[in-house]
């Protein structure tokens, strides 16, 4: 088999990544700008969450039945959309909806560039070896990363084009636009083989069975990261008195240091699963010490080390989520994860005012809550886990050898 053009599938996680960290790393502060406060702009990115949670679920289905790089497409679209609203519109009010319609809002890590609705269950339906598929995703983490950069760097440029910074803001976010077009064309391009045929209406018993345990895992962690990560760039702002340019160095480095966790990811021969948990745990120690941090240039080597942390869980971590996972459920349960994931996410709300009430909370909060998610995902993923993803590999090796499919 060939490899799917794979080239093609980096390359648009390279325009993705450099399109939506842009909107995403700048949503607060460009918010803030038009004078929303904290707790306002928790409550926006509710909103954008809870969009970004429905299309997660509609395109899983969608992509399970139809092909996951339709549901790449759709699922960037809203990007663009986003990002052609707030390009031609500066009205506060219209702002907020772009970033909600658009499902524009959250973490602005390195990881946010290379994931959208479909890529997980494409890397899993076109390359059966774990090991392999572990490979192909830190690649793309570590592109998506790599690329992120370029996000940044725009958000560190922001004050020095246009008119003003608003100006600013507004052309880089029709930059970000066209460069989700470009995502969408290189996706176009890609293989995908052919699907096994969806037996059920929305996935079988054995694959509901495990997600339900990442879900538990991944929702703890999630309303910790909720808390914390959405509102970063503001948290930097206001408990150290630093501007656009500043942070977007930070964010810069830290995605060179994320690309570079993927990359040693793909290369870690361990238990996928020990290191997806261990990872997961020490990031949310890396919160709670940035919480407690007296100073923006050890806050900021915090976040950078968290980044490379981040990096090398996360391939580990998205492989691990569908090991137990029915072939032909990989959209609709990748969805179903992401979708708890998200939900969970909406604690950016409380984040928000609980940033008004004591800038650290946030972060000491979602610290601790994510460090224990790590220590869950191990519990409930070990021994009970490891029959369920056997028992769904005896299943698979039984059905008939795949094919390239049509797109």
């Amino acid at each position: 088999m060939s490899d799917m053009r794979f080239e093609f599938l980096l390359l648009s996680r390279v325009f993705r990544s450099i399109g939506i960290i842009f909107i995403t790393l700048s949503s607060s502060l460009y918010l803030s700008l038009l004078g929303f406060s904290p707790a306002q702009i928790g409550l926006i990115f509710l909103g954008a969450i809870g969009v970004t949670a429905v299309l997660s679920l509609s395109l899983g289905m969608f992509g399970d039945r139809k092909g996951y790089k339709k549901s790449l497409i759709l699922g960037d679209l809203t990007g663009v959309i986003a990002g052609v609203l707030l390009w031609h519109f500066s009205l506060p009010s219209l702002a907020a909806i772009a970033f909600i319609i658009g499902g524009v809002g959250g973490a602005a890590g390195g990881m946010r560039g290379a994931f959208s609705t479909g890529l997980t269950p494409l890397v899993a339906s076109n390359w059966v070896d774990e090991e392999e598929r572990v490979r192909k995703m830190s690649l793309l983490i570590s592109t998506a990363s790599f690329a992120g950069i370029g996000g940044s760097i725009l958000l560190s440029l922001v004050s020095v084009v246009g008119k003003n910074v608003i100006d600013g803001y507004r052309l880089f976010f029709g930059i970000s636009a066209f460069l989700m077009i470009a995502s969408i064309a290189c996706i176009s391009l890609v293989k995908e083989v052919e699907r096994p045929k969806k037996t059920t209406k929305i996935m079988q018993k054995s694959s509901a069975k495990y997600i339900g345990k990442v879900i538990l895992s991944n929702s703890l962690a999630g309303v910790g990261l909720g808390m914390a990560i959405p509102l970063l760039p503001l948290w930097y702002k206001l408990a150290f008195h630093v501007g656009s340019f500043e942070i977007g160095i930070v964010f810069t480095i830290s995605y060179i240091s994320t690309g570079i966790g993927s990359l040693i990811a793909g290369k870690i021969h361990i238990n996928p699963l020990k290191v997806a948990s261990l990872t997961r745990a020490l990031n949310g120690i890396f919160l709670l010490a940035m919480a407690l941090s007296p100073f923006f240039g050890l806050a900021a080597l915090l976040y950078i080390i968290r980044g490379l942390n981040a990096g090398i869980g996360s391939p580990n971590r998205t492989m691990v989520n569908i090991r137990g996972v029915q072939s032909e459920d990989y959209g609709t349960a990748s969805s179903v994860q992401g979708i708890a994931t998200r939900v969970s996410q909406m604690s950016s709300g409380l984040g928000g005012f609980l940033m008004e009430y004591a800038l650290p909370l946030p972060l000491e909060v979602g610290g601790v809550l994510q460090a224990i998610g790590g220590y869950l995902y191990y519990w409930l993923l070990g021994e009970r886990g490891q029959e369920d993803a056997k028992k769904v590999d005896e299943g698979e090796k039984r059905k008939p050898t795949r094919t390239l499919g049509k797109n």
